[in-house]
């Protein structure tokens, strides 16, 4: 098919913290030197921070090196944190507070904001426009352009206008090429281009596999009565501990919103696992409930957490190309943040490319001195002294591990002379349903507890009905040969939007029925599914979640 072109000296995929932080340090650099340079960011969602989930309790280190001025520039970073609270919660009604003195001093939060990191990159991409950034919302990038000595050239955006076999309707047009000299990839976690470039490029050859969470989280309007803003609650153990591991998360915005969330492991080995209604039944616990009291939930949304930390870290370089924030996965699990990393490895990303644009040439070197530039940093130190982190969780459970991670951070700073590897990949984890009873989750009570349906209302999802489906089997015949039979369908738990349905019907075999336009873009079936046979690839532009401030 023939397409238009544009050439940028730069594109960046993906207008997140990593991204965003990626192009504006590009033009500062630019400015500095008294260069000029054409920067592009591209971004799927139908606006900045459409797409964009996150906890969030941010540490402000990557920002104030890349904009110092933010407070006079009206970054929204109004809910300083007061004071932290963690639980181990031991069952539906009790739970213990855990000690300051005794919490690892990563999960300490003096210094740091409760933000909305979806209203961070709307303001970043503000300050991204004005240094001269182009930004493309809507326009997701489809596909990868190699040049003739395989190098990456630039991206295809997608096409509009295909109904669902893919033929060409009314208004059809064909998605254009954005090429550079260098594109900055930063996607998110398990950005589908970012593991197509993983795989060809065999970036992580040597490395442990990555590793992955589910988090699902839902904002709330709050009782002015009993809102603390700046208050940060985390949490570990029930309902979690025996079929899942990970942690929650409550944390007090300002204008009387609180978000409250979950993060499950996708290690877990029970089919039956339903992240969602782990999440919904936790809420009622009475620590938690307390809060949510005489509030109103809002909004609600789901996405992937890359964790894998330093163990699985891939070359973040390639021909034409770098890789930054979670399409590589550079989370500080034993901080549980991972915005001012992204932040910083896009900054990085930049400063390498700048470098390499002043010497000139047409491009599409393999920039392998990012890894020096990646290991002189304070980003390496982060990963390095949180390295043991999850894998200790993993291996020891919930007490056991804290404990490790209590002695390995407190004590040695991190840098225990030991270094745990989990490597097993997350797919490979589930067990057949045999082995296991299914779980009895409660029926939502629609105060404090919800079903997925009026919860994906709440995310303001919207696809295109009549387009292809983005959710691509590569195998058709598996999901009922294989894991209705194996494994008694997973993907109807572990999709938190009730994207995947098996209907059943007297006289007719099994049939796995894709509802689509549910999709919140979250990836956790791309990462769970047992026979990696779900493959994710972007609807059409600007389709997806529409999250306000989250």
């Amino acid at each position: 098919m023939e397409r238009e072109s544009m050439e940028y000296d730069v594109v960046v995929v993906g207008g997140g913290p990593a991204g965003l932080s990626a192009a504006i340090r590009l033009m500062q650099l630019a400015q500095q030197n008294s260069e000029e340079i054409s920067v592009c960011v591209m971004e799927k969602g139908s606006e900045i921070g459409a797409h964009i989930l996150s906890g969030a309790v941010m540490e402000t280190r990557a920002l104030d090196e890349l904009l110092p001025d933010w407070k006079a520039q009206g970054a929204p970073l109004n809910a300083p944190v007061t004071r932290d609270e963690v639980y181990l919660f031991r069952s539906p009604e009790k739970a213990s507070r855990i000690p300051d003195a005794l919490i690892p001093r990563t999960m300490h939060n003096k210094g740091n904001y409760v933000i909305s990191l979806g209203s961070l990159c709307r303001w970043m991409a503000e300050q991204a426009e004005a240094l001269g950034v182009e930004i493309f919302p809507g326009f997701p990038a489809s596909e990868i352009v190699y040049r003739e000595d395989g190098s990456v050239a630039g991206v295809v955006t997608g096409d509009m206008g295909l109904d669902k076999d893919g033929n060409q309707k009314d208004g059809f047009e064909p998605g254009m090429e954005l090429l550079g000299k260098y594109t900055i990839f930063a996607e998110g976690s398990r950005g589908h281009l970012g593991k197509e470039l993983i795989d060809r490029f065999k970036l992580d050859e040597g490395c442990s596999p990555q590793h992955y969470a589910l988090g699902i989280k839902e904002l709330w309007d709050t009782d002015p009565a009993i809102h603390e803003a700046g208050l940060v609650v985390h949490g570990a153990g029930w309902p979690l501990e025996g079929n899942a591991a990970g942690g929650s998360f409550l944390y007090h915005l300002e204008n009387n919103q609180l978000v409250v969330g979950m993060t499950v492991d996708l290690s877990y080995s029970n089919p039956y696992v339903s992240p969602f209604e782990e999440f919904q039944r936790f809420k009622h616990h009475p620590v938690i409930k307390r809060h949510l009291e005489g509030g109103r939930r809002v909004a609600y949304g789901a996405r992937a957490i890359t964790k894998g930390g330093l163990n699985s870290l891939p070359r973040m370089s390639l021909p034409g190309g770098l890789l930054a924030g979670c399409d590589a996965g550079t989370l500080n699990f034993a901080k549980i943040k991972g915005i001012h990393m992204a932040m910083k490895s896009g900054m990085l990303a930049a400063e390498t490319v700048a470098a390499a644009l002043a010497v000139g040439g047409e491009g599409g070197r393999d920039l392998t001195e990012f890894k020096e530039v990646i290991s002189k940093s304070w980003l390496y130190e982060e990963l390095y002294t949180s390295r043991n982190f999850g894998p200790a969780l993993h291996k020891y459970k919930t007490f056991l591990g804290g404990a490790f991670n209590f002695i390995d951070q407190n004590i040695f700073g991190g840098k225990i002379p030991v270094t745990l590897k989990d490597n097993k990949e997350d797919h490979t984890q589930l067990k057949p349903a045999s082995e296991f009873q299914p779980i009895g989750y409660g029926k939502p009570d629609g105060v404090i507890s919800f079903d997925r349906l009026s919860s994906v209302y709440l995310s303001n999802t919207a696809h295109e009905e009549d387009q292809p489906v983005h959710l691509k089997l590569l195998d058709t015949d598996k999901p009922i040969s294989l894991n209705l039979k194996t494994y008694d369908a997973p993907e109807q738990r572990y999709c938190p939007a009730g994207v995947y349905e098996i209907i059943e019907e007297p006289g007719s075999e099994p049939l796995l029925q894709i509802n689509a336009a549910n999709c919140l873009h979250c990836k956790t079936c791309d990462i769970k599914d047992p026979t990696q046979n779900i493959h994710w690839v972007p609807p059409e532009g600007g389709g997806g979640p529409n999250y306000p401030n989250m």
